[in-house]
């Protein structure tokens, strides 16, 4: 086709009198602001609008209207009009129109139908790419048939959209009011010229496939199978299925011998170089035959049902030729002056006469279609136009189906995403549940702590301070101001032993010091302890005892902090073993992974110690469950940080005595490494 200028007054002739404007109603829809922003990225969500609308309304009057109303209402113009421009063989042009709602009252049977009138000139300004912002370019154009138009023409913006370098259609935006159209605004219709030209096609082809129905009212047959083709596409059945059917009924109808349809997958699915007469690397699997399995040879081996491009020359000449379709007949192949080699699909030997025609969609091969017959055959010019109809009706079908199976996947995705989305917002809440329930926890343990803490810190001062009144009492006898005295000094020792203690757990969390490393002989230390321990162990009863080695241990680490792990261990099973039993303190000798180490057991029989309570013994202010002896709770948490100052080790085990008895052996376990470099042993010399 020529310049949009040189056609139009042929095209002017042959415009019907289908062109309409739309309802007025203007939908919701993207503000053009935020869709011409991005000037590299078009509007996604504009696109896949329209194609929403070609998927709903495919081929129709109603997508052009349709898509007319959304581009007029996007760019915010008074008036957008889409025209069909087909080839001369291809049908008639077809106009849509829509107005803004100020226009909205004027119907068809107003002066406004003669914008039919208005397309031409427009078009013809709009045949050069891309913009109109003179309006004195087309002023004497308008002068005939426009002059009583209710929509003054100020402004336009015209786009011509191709397809296979072929004009197909024009996109005019009119405005009543002088503008000038921004860049973003152009690159934005720019943009949505492959889309617009999709629908031109597909209205074209829609056209085109109707005329030549229109033609062949007089063949029922045929009609039957233009019907049957339409049922299937609609049907729900799936694409292989559906092509298997239309090959059956195409190929049984033209009273051909056999059917093929075969379908091309590129290795690039961007491939589009057929003007350029290139071959892709490109397999064609075959998807539909009839009858099934006509082409099977006399071995009984399985037919390969796929084959390259490049090794089947027929279907080469048939992507690369200008003409459709092609047609190798069993006598004309011996006048050719060049051979033809097909794929072993083919079976040229049984069925030597071929008619192969592309399945074709907008420049782009997407399979073939072949009738062969054992004899040779003379199509009719109306066989081909039906074929030629069948196969546009299947690039329909195929294309609506793989737009179908990209839809499904999408809401597939999202659906997907949104489950994927409520698990995690699922397990979110779990964790947020779990959050509170510690953080409710770790409140009843600030309160437990405060108020032991209070108590702890209250006690020794109550007592300072009745001490110091009885002292200030003038009749106070010598006795008894020494023993007030003497409660004065035990209370302030309590006082500073407590302060000591929280200062020295704040050191060892800081590590603020290093270790001073000394040698002791552990059965001397141990045993200076426990003769320390038991007089007040007699007092409630206990007795204590020693299992030492017989060769003594020798132990390389801080005194001051071994001396102290001691000492609250002690102090441990003092408070807490029932009375009239024994306190046992066994010393070992071990090698666990070429690390020598030393274990002291310290055994008691007392209150049983449960699980919950095992995982927190260890910890700040938390004493167990039901344990009335007097405490502040920082005993045991302070062994656990100077144990862990020395590298060592510290576990508890309860084992109960009977099943209705709440008595245990109590055992802590405490694990220190002989010496304080592991890479230096220890020698008689140190």
């Amino acid at each position: 086709m020529g310049s949009l200028s040189d056609s139009v007054p042929a095209m002017k002739k042959r415009l019907p009198s289908v062109s309409q404007s739309a309802d007025g109603v203007d939908r919701p829809t993207q503000h053009p602001l935020e869709l011409m922003q991005h000037q590299e990225e078009p509007s996604p969500k504009l696109v896949a609008q329209i194609n929403q609308i070609i998927a709903n309304h495919p081929a129709s009057i109603k997508m052009l209207q349709e898509i007319a109303q959304v581009l007029g209402t996007t760019f915010q113009v008074d008036c957008c009009c889409l025209v069909t421009l087909p080839g001369e063989k291809d049908g008639e042009a077809i106009t849509a129109n829509w107005c803004a709602q100020k226009y909205s009252g004027v119907t068809q049977s107003d002066e406004f139908s003669a914008i039919d009138e208005l397309d031409w000139p427009v078009m013809q300004c709009a045949a050069q790419p891309f913009s109109i912002e003179d309006i004195t370019a087309i002023e004497h154009s308008l002068v005939v048939g426009c002059q009583y138009l209710p929509l003054p023409i100020k402004t336009v913006l015209g786009l011509p959209t191709y397809l296979g370098q072929v004009n197909n259609g024009v996109v005019i935006l009119v405005r009543s009011q002088p503008y000038d159209w921004s860049e973003s605004e152009k690159q934005l219709l720019k943009a949505l010229e492959s889309v617009c030209a999709i629908a031109f096609a597909q209205l074209i082809q829609a056209h085109k496939i109707e005329s030549q129905q229109q033609t062949l009212v007089a063949s029922s047959q045929y009609q039957n199978l233009l019907k049957q083709l339409t049922i299937l596409s609609r049907s729900n059945l799936g694409l292989n299925q559906m092509l298997q059917l239309a090959i059956a009924s195409t190929a049984e109808t033209l009273q051909a011998d056999r059917g093929l349809l075969m379908l091309l997958k590129y290795t690039d699915p961007l491939f589009k170089s057929r003007q350029k007469k290139q071959v892709p690397k490109a397999k064609v699997d075959v998807v539909g035959e009839w009858p099934v399995n006509a082409a099977k040879d006399t071995s009984n081996q399985p037919q390969e049902k796929s084959f390259w491009l490049s090794d089947c020359t027929l279907c080469q000449r048939v992507f690369t030729a200008s003409i459709k379709p092609i047609i190798l007949n069993e006598d004309l192949g011996q006048q050719e002056s060049y051979s033809l080699s097909a794929a072993a699909i083919f079976n040229l030997e049984k069925l030597p006469t071929v008619m192969l025609m592309p399945l074709e969609s907008q420049g782009k091969i997407l399979g073939f279609l072949a009738l062969q017959q054992t004899h040779s055959r003379n199509w009719q010019h109306r066989e081909l136009n039906i074929v030629e109809m069948i196969c546009a009706q299947l690039v329909n079908t195929i294309i609506q189906s793989q737009t179908l199976r990209q839809v499904q996947n999408l809401v597939d995705e999202r659906t997907a995403q949104l489950q994927r989305s409520l698990e995690v917002q699922a397990k979110l809440y779990e964790i947020k549940q779990q959050h509170v329930k510690q953080l409710q926890e770790l409140n009843d343990f600030k309160d437990e702590f405060l108020s032991n803490m209070s108590d702890r810190l209250r006690y020794p001062l109550t007592n300072m301070r009745m001490a110091i009144r009885n002292l200030h009492h003038p009749e106070i006898t010598p006795d008894r101001q020494v023993r007030y005295l003497d409660i004065l000094e035990q209370e302030c020792t309590k006082e500073i032993n407590l302060i000591n203690d929280l200062l020295t757990l704040q050191r060892l969390d800081n590590k603020q010091e290093p270790l001073q490393y000394e040698t002791v002989d552990l059965n001397t230390i141990i045993g200076n302890a426990v003769a320390s321990f038991e007089s007040k162990m007699a007092e409630k009863g206990l007795t204590i005892s020693l299992d030492l080695p017989a060769e003594p241990l020798k132990l390389q680490t801080e005194i001051e902090s071994f001396e102290r792990i001691l000492q609250e261990l002690l102090t441990n099973a003092s408070k807490y073993s029932q009375s009239d039993t024994g306190v046992n303190i066994k010393i070992s000798h071990q090698v666990n992974q070429l690390v020598d180490q030393v274990m002291i057991e310290v055994n008691n029989t007392g209150r049983t110690i449960s699980e919950e309570e095992a995982t927190y013994i260890f910890d700040r202010f938390r004493r167990g469950k039901g344990r009335w002896t007097p405490g502040t709770g920082l005993g045991l948490a302070l062994v656990k940080s100077l144990v862990q100052h020395l590298n060592g080790a510290i576990a508890v085990k309860s084992t109960p005595i009977a099943e209705d008895v709440n008595l245990s052996e109590i055992c802590f376990t405490l694990t220190l490494p002989q010496f304080a470099d592991d890479n230096k042993p220890y020698s008689d010399s140190d």
